[in-house]
């Protein structure tokens, strides 16, 4: 072969690879209810890498106002318009679970970034296209569960959301705490939108436990918190690690002081030891966030740029084997993301595996109370 056809042939195989162009689909909910997780996950996105390995990335984005009818309109447009090879979203797990049908049936990857375990567990056909970037609920459950036996806890109260989150985090809970001793003794729901949960909060005082667990995302888990404490109640009050937010203590007040709860290291990144490989990703897209926005993220965003993390390595790999825009692609895709190792990000260390599409390990959680209106770090 001449030489200077060799040459060409080589700068037309560079350009190809050089133009290939990956699309990621970003769902999240900056308007509505949820707006101290969309909000974040949505500025996040802007941060994502437009060139992963030897493709361009384009982001398409949609905001879904925490509507579940919405989310599976903005979930089949980003398959079947926009033909994307992976979704990062949305910000709530029933919009979530929602679209599970969907991405099966699409064959597209999905990096959730919502609380619940319920969208990898069990893991099935159709969630084997699903992957999640925020701790399980067994996970954060356990470490709450250490504190109430270590301090003597025997009784508690239970009060989440009526949809997958809350319901989620009571299956969870209730065996585990009853394994470990702990007895549930009052049992209540509210929904996000409640104004007011007087009536709920009654009953659970009434039944006297020696603490409660509010099984609630964002400012809509502060509601029964205030109640309780206007209510006279005393007890510890722990939460999940959805109120991992500057918003659950500024809406809060003094009513969220002494809360106890479980969360990923970045809440309380200043007290995490240098040595914590989680600590100099986590600091870097603090850095990023606080440097384009002017303020730092609440820690659902990191959800969002563990997804991307994540991406980066599985982009690569899927690279070699096929071309964006195709199914072969997005299953090479799907297989990286479940094969690649020891991906530090900025919640935790992820290790996915074919039984496994959450990864984390104890490395993804901290204990950490409110003390003097300030998330602080409490030892396990």
């Amino acid at each position: 072969m001449p030489i200077r056809t060799a040459v060409l042939l080589c700068l037309l195989a560079l350009s190809t690879a050089v133009t290939a162009q990956v699309r990621v689909g970003l769902m999240v909910s900056a308007t509505g209810p949820t707006t101290a997780i969309g909000i974040p996950q949505k500025n996040t996105g802007d941060l994502l890498p437009k060139k992963i390995g030897d493709a361009t990335v384009e982001y398409i984005q949609y905001d879904d106002g925490g509507d579940t009818t919405r989310a599976v309109q903005n979930v089949k447009k980003l398959l079947q318009e926009h033909r994307v090879d992976a979704i990062i979203g949305p910000s709530t797990t029933p919009n979530a679970l929602a679209m599970l049908d969907f991405i099966a049936e699409g064959k597209v990857p999905l990096l959730a970034t919502v609380g619940t375990s319920a969208v990898v567990e069990p893991l099935d056909a159709k969630k084997r296209w699903v992957f999640k970037t925020t701790q399980n609920d067994d996970l954060i459950a356990a470490a709450l569960i250490k504190h109430m036996v270590r301090t003597g806890v025997k009784t508690y109260g239970f009060i989440g959301f009526k949809d997958p989150y809350g319901e989620n985090w009571y299956r969870v809970f209730a065996p585990m705490a009853e394994k470990a001793g702990i007895q549930l003794v009052a049992t209540e729901y509210y929904q996000r939108t409640d104004a007011s949960v007087t009536g709920q909060v009654l009953k659970l005082v009434l039944a006297r436990p020696e603490a409660m667990l509010i099984a609630g995302v964002g400012g809509p888990a502060v509601l029964p918190q205030w109640t309780l404490r206007d209510q006279g109640y005393k007890g510890t009050i722990y939460q999940t690690h959805g109120v991992a937010t500057d918003d659950f203590i500024r809406l809060g007040k003094d009513r969220v002081e002494g809360t106890i709860l479980a969360a990923g290291p970045m809440l309380v990144i200043d007290e995490i030891p240098d040595a914590n490989p989680v600590k100099k990703v986590a600091t870097a897209y603090i850095g990023a966030y606080e440097k384009q926005f002017g303020q730092k993220p609440a820690t659902f965003g990191a959800n969002t740029w563990d997804s991307g993390l994540i991406l980066q390595r599985a982009i690569p790999v899927a690279l070699r084997k096929a071309k964006p825009g195709s199914e072969a692609f997005r299953v090479a895709l799907r297989d990286a993301i479940e094969q690649e190792r020891e991906i530090v990000g900025c919640q935790g260390v992820f290790n996915m595996s074919p039984t496994n599409h959450n990864g984390m390990d104890e490395r993804a959680r901290v204990l950490v109370t409110v003390k003097d209106g300030r998330f602080r770090l409490l030892p396990e």
